[in-house]
């Protein structure tokens, strides 16, 4: 029986005035971070909405497992919430992966953002419902971006053009170019997926990982060797790296990479700003792009959002 391919859904494009929900799918959060990421998200025309249980705690969880997941799942069924941005990462997102409601989010495809501990729900609302989802700043990392990543995350998600992204003081570690959907995140989150129900698969895509405080390179290692072993990486069209705060020496990060795909040949290339630095630049996951790690650039074919008003 031949399985049904998904349709990748492109969520509708924001507009000021439009109405964003705040959700805490982790960890709680620092209320001073957090009110200044809102500030951030009422200066760019938005405005917001907050529900009283995302500020619960239940160890170092933003709720139980069963109120995270709710708040995701009402967000998308609520026609007046038109995008949902995540307070923070953390750790929990993979616990509420089983209890989200994916039949109702393929039907009211909306914009979702987030970063590190969230990469699991962007990967898994692509595996699931082929959503283009958003790996941006939370609400408690908007406050202290720089501007360059606030302009690249209100540029994305209301645009209607082509986004393009050059790396000019990038480093190619294979040369080359490829096309595909551009999916990816958190090294290590992604890494804890494997044997899951929502392990990613990355064949014919394109892969920006980027990960924090792993403390020493040959642990950037053992997760891309776990993945490879896993064959998470077969028929991988291309790769990026983006920031790796604190994870050893970039340089022997840098020839890990190269070591573990010599024998790949696809383009490699490091230095997208993505991740936990100072810039952390907007990314649309699901959408179909050309990566050039001659000319060091990442092109996408189409804009991140529709133009359709819901």
């Amino acid at each position: 029986m031949k399985v049904k391919k998904l349709k990748t859904l492109k969520p509708p494009r924001l507009r000021r005035g439009d109405t964003i929900g705040i959700v805490a799918p982790a960890s709680h959060f620092d209320l001073e971070k957090f009110n200044r990421g809102m500030a951030v998200l009422e200066s760019m025309g938005f405005n917001t909405l907050v529900p009283e249980r995302l500020f619960n705690k239940k160890g170092y969880f933003a709720g139980s497992d069963l109120e995270r997941a709710e708040m995701v799942n009402r967000y998308f069924a609520d026609s007046n919430i038109k995008a949902i941005i995540c307070a923070r990462g953390g750790y929990g997102s993979i616990r509420i992966l089983s209890l989200l409601d994916y039949k109702t989010i393929q039907k009211n495809p909306k914009i979702f953002i987030g970063f590190s501990d969230v990469s699991a729900l962007l990967s898994t609302l692509y595996l699931k419902c082929r959503l283009v989802t958003f790996h941006g700043p939370t609400v408690t990392t908007l406050g202290n971006s720089d501007q360059k990543t606030k302009d690249s995350l209100f540029s994305m998600i209301t645009s209607g053009e082509k986004p393009e992204i050059a790396m000019e003081s990038g480093i190619t570690i294979q040369p080359g170019s490829a096309s595909g959907p551009v999916l990816g995140g958190n090294l290590n989150t992604l890494c804890h997926l494997l044997g899951t129900p929502f392990q990613p698969d990355f064949k014919d895509c394109i892969l920006f990982i980027e990960d924090r405080g792993e403390a020493a390179a040959y642990r950037i290692d053992r997760m891309l060797s776990q993945m490879k072993l896993a064959g998470c990486f077969n028929g991988l069209a291309g790769l990026i790296l983006g920031n790796f705060e604190d994870c050893g020496d970039t340089d022997d990060i840098i020839r890990i990479v190269g070591d573990i795909f010599k024998d790949d040949k696809i383009p490699i290339l490091a230095g997208l700003e993505v991740g936990h630095g100072k810039t952390n630049l907007a990314i649309p996951t699901g959408l179909n792009a050309t990566l050039n790690a001659d000319l060091k650039v990442l092109a996408f074919h189409e804009p991140a959002t529709s133009d359709i008003v819901k």
